[in-house]
Order: C-alpha cells, then sequence, then structure tokens
C-alpha cells in the first residue's frame, strides 16, 4: 500500500507523446509522495521517452510491462 494508500490510474490509449508525459506530469504534480500512478499506453514513442521523463523529474518506475503493442507502466511520486 503506498503512503497515502491509493493508486491512480491513467488510460493515455491513443494520446501521442510528448502528450501524453504532459497529462501524466500533471497528474503526478497532484498526487502525494509514495503514491503510485500506473498509466496504459500504446504510442511507442511513449514506453521509451515516459521512463526517462519521469526520472528526470525525481520519480520512480517500478514496473513497465508491455503485452500486444500495450504497455503498462507504473511511476511512484
Amino acid at each position: 500500500m503506498t503512503a497515502a494508500g491509493k493508486n491512480l490510474r491513467l488510460d493515455l490509449r491513443g494520446v501521442k507523446c510528448p502528450l501524453s508525459w504532459a497529462r501524466s506530469k500533471v497528474r503526478l504534480e497532484q498526487m502525494e509522495r509514495g503514491e503510485m500512478l500506473e498509466l496504459i499506453l500504446d504510442d511507442p514513442r511513449a514506453m521509451r521517452d515516459i521512463p526517462r521523463a519521469a526520472e528526470g523529474e525525481g520519480y520512480m518506475v517500478v514496473k513497465a510491462d508491455a503485452r500486444a503493442g500495450v504497455c503498462y507502466m507504473t511511476i511512484e511520486k
């Protein structure tokens, strides 16, 4: 369980990078430290770029799993 006790999910299928990262970053900024954000992505560029951008902002990518062209990524604030 996270520090605040909740996980959030953001379905970004059909959203191209960098807009997918912009939406993710806004959501992360609204969250409490220790909360988890699960992203659902289908843009190959987002799958590659979001982990680097997130870690560059001080967030931690906990998990990234791609199945059938869809990536499920969990980021901890």
